[in-house]
């Protein structure tokens, strides 16, 4: 079992270019799905489960009251790896064919206003090394809508301060050039010249953004640091780094920009994905006329 779940993940890796934390789940996922199996007590196989297996295996999730989001991306696993087997002939069907996913309330990701975003970014002293870096960090997520990962991985040599751009590496290693405000421009300038060289020890390091010690941040050590400054500023809503790439999409759409040019930024590749942003936008619309209408 191990050695055909070993298999697919290497395909997804080398075939496919799926990120680390991608083929992590993809993996977590089936060895729970074996771990299933094994408890059953018939010593069914991977290769040798029936749609009646799974069936059985999503039922009972369903009991444990896991989220239909959960038992939907693990079936997404199950389908995507049933696939696999097949195209490679280790088995003659696929056991998933035609199941269908629980349907999923689309949620509306939660964003911070403009006014909360403001005073987000100007918690970070920029009196400090580590001020200064906060800071840059901030504006660049919040300029740019990257994800955390892909902020994070970013060297000296993708940001270009003169003409204004970030080039970052998105799911499956696609690169996307985006635009860089002029603000996150001079908090990068101002970090790079006031701050990074105190932080780095290695003159040979490359990343961007380094933590106290020198090295490369982690997304963990930038949540912690974006926490800090929410208390700081007294937001009260459940933040993460995922919450201004969500403001960032939000805010353009508020002020008519294309939901294509949006999606690009953003680096979704299906607009759909995208387009849930607009629900936003048209949310707030709907709250604004019945609060201010006088026949609402």
């Amino acid at each position: 079992m191990q050695d055909l779940i070993g298999e697919f993940i290497n395909y997804l890796s080398v075939e496919r270019g799926l990120a680390p934390n991608t083929l992590e789940s993809y993996g977590r996922d089936l060895r729970q799905y074996s771990a299933y199996l094994r408890s059953k007590g018939n010593l069914v196989s991977l290769r040798d489960a029936s749609r009646a297996n799974i069936i059985s295996y999503l039922l009972q999730m369903e009991k444990q009251g896991r989220s239909p989001a959960t038992i939907a991306r693990r079936l997404a696993a199950l389908k995507s790896f049933y696939q696999f087997l097949v195209r490679e002939r280790i088995v003659d069907r696929d056991p998933t064919a035609n199941l269908e996913s629980p349907k999923l309330d689309r949620r509306l990701p939660k964003v911070l206003t403009v006014r909360e975003v403001e005073t987000l970014l100007r918690q970070p002293k920029v009196t400090t090394a580590n001020g200064l870096r906060d800071k840059a960090m901030l504006e660049v997520l919040y300029a740019t809508g990257m994800r955390v990962s892909e902020l994070v991985s970013l060297t000296l040599a993708d940001v270009n301060l003169e003409l204004g751009y970030v080039r970052c590496l998105g799911k499956g290693s696609k690169e996307r050039i985006v635009p860089l405000g002029s603000i996150a421009c001079n908090a990068v300038a101002d970090y790079l010249a006031r701050g990074r060289p105190k932080l780095v020890k290695d003159h040979g390091e490359r990343s961007l953004f380094v933590n106290h010690h020198g090295r490369r941040m982690t997304r963990q050590g930038f949540w912690k640091i974006l926490k800090k400054y929410a208390a700081q500023a007294g937001i009260k809503k459940s933040i993460t780094p995922h919450t201004l790439r969500h403001s960032f999409a939000t805010h353009l759409l508020e002020n008519g920009a294309d939901v294509r040019a949006v999606q690009e930024m953003l680096g979704h590749a299906d607009i759909s994905t995208t387009q849930v942003y607009s629900h936003i936008n048209r949310k707030r619309l709907r709250e604004q006329y019945r609060n201010s209408h006088p026949r609402a």
